[in-house]
């Protein structure tokens, strides 16, 4: 299977560092799931968008962002079965150097160049299924969507729209393997 997986909040928790750092830099107390919007400003009264989403682009921010547990050795084993694992990000450009070429390889080094989609759209990217927890990203795609869980989409009817909930990578690792299963693609642990 093509596996297209998001990297903010999917494979690291950019959401709690970003919280943490526009407290730090203004005073604030705010927590990560005070952000119950896709507008991170939206958390913060009174600061500006741009005050906001000028944290992680500030040098050194990609060291405070810490991998969602499992993530790696998930993407690992997707890997040694034979999956092509894809990570598609919708990054600004000028995080490129420090979010992809630092942190992506730092913490996943398995992964490399030939393995990052950087797009603003999604859709147009072509797999069997992709992992995100922005629905924007998994709306309209051709793929079988997972919905992580983050304080932003709670309240989304993910299975209204078609797609499949989880709150963490064991919950992951589970719903790809089935689709693989339902593809006769994964064999058991007893197979060559």
């Amino acid at each position: 299977m093509t596996i297209l997986v998001d990297m903010d909040d999917t494979i690291e928790n950019l959401l709690k560092a970003w919280v943490e750092g526009v407290n730090r830099a203004y005073g604030r107390a705010a927590s990560y799931d005070d952000v119950t919007e896709w507008n991170v400003a939206s958390a913060f009264p009174g600061l500006t968008w741009e005050q906001v989403y000028a944290i992680p682009m500030r040098p050194g921010f990609w060291r405070t962002v810490e991998p969602i547990p499992g993530a790696a050795e998930t993407l690992k084993k997707w890997m040694d079965k034979g999956h092509e694992v894809l990570i598609v990000t919708a990054t600004p450009f000028d995080s490129v150097p420090e979010k992809i070429g630092g942190y992506l390889f730092e913490h996943f080094p398995f992964l490399s160049w030939d393995q990052v989609i950087i797009t603003g759209r999604k859709q147009r990217v072509k797999g069997d299924v992709l992992i995100d927890d922005g629905p924007h990203n998994l709306e309209g795609g051709e793929y079988h969507k997972i919905l992580v869980t983050a304080p932003h989409n709670k309240t989304y009817d993910a299975e209204a729209h078609g797609m499949l909930r989880v709150n963490n990578w064991q919950e992951i690792e589970r719903a790809v393997a089935a689709m693989a299963t339902a593809r006769g693609e994964e064999r058991s642990a007893d197979q060559p």
